[in-house]
């Protein structure tokens, strides 16, 4: 039987200026562990540290856009409209210069455990 999501959860975010992030499925919300979507509402100016996760993540940007650094080659802008996968175990970091409104799907969901930030590891 098909289930209704009334709420999302709202989930602590890394990175500074904070930002809003709403779990609508994912470990939290709903205690999926296979997979998470969530609403990221993020500043201008927003940037959090480098990340080498274990999970695939899939941002589609709604509103704004978001800067991508990868551990190779240039940092890619990614518009309204656009979408971008990092797949597991790729060093990546994520910015909002201009703030952005965005959905991010993680395969498997998102943990704190396998996400990886650089300042957990220091």
């Amino acid at each position: 039987m098909p289930k209704i999501i009334k709420n999302p959860s709202f989930i602590p975010a890394a990175g500074q200026p904070p930002k809003t992030i709403r779990e609508v499925v994912g470990r939290v919300n709903t205690k999926h562990e296979e997979v998470s979507v969530a609403h990221m509402t993020s500043p201008p100016g927003w940037e959090e540290p480098g990340q080498r996760p274990e999970f695939m993540e899939i941002t589609y940007v709604i509103h704004g856009s978001i800067v991508v650094e990868v551990q190779r080659g240039a940092a890619v802008e990614v518009k309204s409209g656009q979408a971008i996968i990092a797949h597991p175990g790729e060093w990546i970091r994520y910015t909002t210069p201009k703030g952005a409104d965005y959905i991010s799907v993680c395969l498997p969901a998102f943990s704190t455990e396998t996400v990886h930030r650089e300042d957990d590891e220091e």
